[in-house]
Parts: structure tokens; C-alpha cells; sequence
């Protein structure tokens, strides 16, 4: 795997094109109070378009790393076993959640207030008297949590100044958007009627109709991979070559496996994802990449915790 047109590039960019996997409708993310997120943008020619906000960034990192882990294994997938993550138990001794899956990795209130979390707080080495220096940050999580690295930290338990950005960036946008406005109505075989002998349709009584709408348009899912973010961690170029290579593995992963958004939203990719900057960077295949994957894992082992997996008890 050659990575070296990446060598200086303050960015990857990438974008592919995605067609629903039947029909031509999508359902796209909701936001309470605010339903789908729609908007108008203004082309290079001027003209306005009207466009959807089909996946969040937030929601694309917690997709990017689902794909990482076997969750009937609890453990990563065969080719990124070998990376450190910090699992939980309760106190039966049971798994309950680890930092890959946690919405907020480290910084879950299952790992910060879980029995041994304190080794990882003194390798961050925050001072309250002190500026906050960024390197034990960024060495304690390549140490217990590289995942974290990618997708970013806010370790405001600690302190509100330790966080660390986003390293990869994904969104999903549809363009030219019309609703396909369409509607149902949930049957009750016994009490049709709303309010018979004083049941509602708030408790599930009644026939009750309802209206939806699913969206057409043309739709885009972009990648934005921070470059001069991963090389300002100091890390070295095999931890470089390490987070570069798992970024690749995530977003093709996921265009492979993760495409299945919501019941109403099953994608698929038809053509090849684009390298929009930098141009001459020809992106490996997802095989390719994952025969990679070990020896790059072993290559910056000498920065990963040992044993790789911290098992931390939360007892409440």
C-alpha cells in the first residue's frame, strides 16, 4: 500500500455518488423539533439548489466505527485485531460497553466512572495550574484508544479544556431534493374509534393516521480526512501510516457494509469512490488495505498499552 502522494498534503477528500438500493425514495436524518434538514445553496453558476442533509458528521463517526467491531466476538474485526480499546465489565463480570462503540469514547460515563479508569487520567496528565499540553493527550490515546484519535475526544469529565478535533469527517447530502409525501394508518381490529370507553390513541387505541415523508433527489457522501491534524500529533511516520491506513479501511468498509442507513434508506455505491485532492493519490482497495492492515498495527506497537486490551469494572 502506497501512501506516499499523501506525504505534505494538508487534506484527503473524497466523494462517491449513492443511488437508494430500490426505487428511487430515501428517508433521510431527523432532527427533533426540527424534522428533516433541509436547506438552499448557491451553485458556481448561480443557481439555487435545494438540498438535504441525509447523514450528520456525528452519525457517520459512530457508523465509521461500527464497522470496525464483531460484536458477536466483542473484539475489533479479524484485520485491526491487535489495537488497543478499553473494554468495561460491570461487577458480575459481564461486558457492558467498550470505547469503540461509546458515543463519546473515552470520555462515556461507563469509562470515566468505571474502576481503573484513573491509569488512563494520569497518563493524560492534565494540570489545572498549568496551560493544557496537548502531547500526553495524544499519547495516551494512541496508548489506550487510537480510535479516538480519528474521531475525536472531549474529555470535559476531566476538564473542559481536553479535546481533541475530528481527524475523518463524513456527511451525506442530496441535491435537487423533492418530498415524496406519502401516509398510513395504524389499524386497531377491536376499537377502531378513538376515545371508545375512554382508551386513546396516546396509549396505542384507535385506528390512528399518520403522514411521512421520504425524499428523491441526488445524493453524495463526502470524506474529509485532516492530514496535517495527523501529523501534527508528533507520533511518527509508522503511527502516521497506521492512522492514514485505518481511515481508509473505515470509509471503504463502510460503503461496502454500512450503507444501510435506516429501513427507508438502504444505499449502495454504483461507480468508484473519488479522489477530489490530492490529485495522483490512488486510493487502495479495501483488500489491499486490510493485508495491510497487521503489519502496520505491529509497526506502532511500541506506543500501544500491554496488555492492548484495558479492562476497566463499573460498579454502579
Amino acid at each position: 500500500m502506497n501512501l506516499d502522494a499523501l506525504k505534505d498534503q494538508p487534506r484527503l477528500l473524497l466523494k462517491a455518488s449513492l443511488l437508494p438500493l430500490q426505487g428511487t425514495r430515501f428517508q433521510p436524518t431527523g432532527f427533533p423539533d426540527l424534522g428533516s434538514a433541509t436547506y438552499d445553496a448557491v451553485d458556481n453558476e448561480g443557481k439555487t439548489r435545494k438540498m438535504l442533509l441525509v447523514e450528520s458528521a456525528q452519525s457517520m463517526a459512530n457508523r465509521l466505527e461500527a464497522v470496525c467491531w464483531d460484536t458477536v466476538a466483542n473484539d475489533w474485526v479479524a484485520p485491526l485485531k491487535g489495537l488497543p480499546v478499553v473494554k468495561v465489565k460491570d461487577k458480575a463480570g459481564q461486558a457492558l460497553t467498550n470505547s469503540v462503540l461509546e458515543a463519546h469514547r473515552l470520555n462515556s460515563p461507563y469509562i470515566t466512572n468505571a474502576k481503573g479508569f484513573d491509569a488512563i487520567k494520569s497518563a493524560i496528565a492534565y494540570d489545572d495550574k498549568r496551560s493544557f499540553n496537548r502531547e500526553p493527550l495524544v499519547r495516551a490515546l494512541l496508548k489506550y484508544d487510537p480510535n479516538s484519535l480519528l474521531h475525536g475526544i472531549f474529555l470535559e469529565k476531566i476538564a473542559g479544556v481536553i479535546r481533541l478535533p475530528r481527524v475523518i469527517t463524513g456527511f451525506i447530502e442530496a441535491e435537487d431534493v423533492v418530498i415524496a409525501a406519502s401516509g398510513g394508518v395504524k389499524n386497531d381490529r377491536v376499537r377502531a374509534a378513538k376515545g371508545d370507553e375512554g382508551k386513546t390513541a396516546k396509549e396505542g387505541f384507535g385506528n390512528v393516521p399518520f403522514h411521512r415523508e421520504e425524499f428523491t433527489g441526488s445524493i453524495t457522501v463526502y470524506f474529509n480526512l485532516d492530514l496535517a491534524l495527523i501529523s501534527g500529533f508528533g507520533l511518527g511516520d509508522d503511527v502516521t501510516n497506521l492512522l492514514i491506513a485505518l481511515s481508509l479501511f473505515k470509509i471503504q468498509r463502510f460503503l461496502r457494509d454500512g450503507l444501510r442507513l435506516r429501513t427507508s434508506c438502504d444505499l449502495e455505491m454504483p461507480g468508484e469512490l473519488v479522489v477530489q485532492r490530492p490529485s495522483g493519490f490512488i486510493i487502495p482497495t479495501l483488500v489491499e488495505t486490510e493485508t495491510a492492515m497487521p503489519q502496520l498495527i505491529q509497526n506502532a506497537a511500541k506506543g500501544f498499552a500491554n496488555p492492548r486490551t484495558t479492562e476497566l469494572i463499573f460498579e454502579e
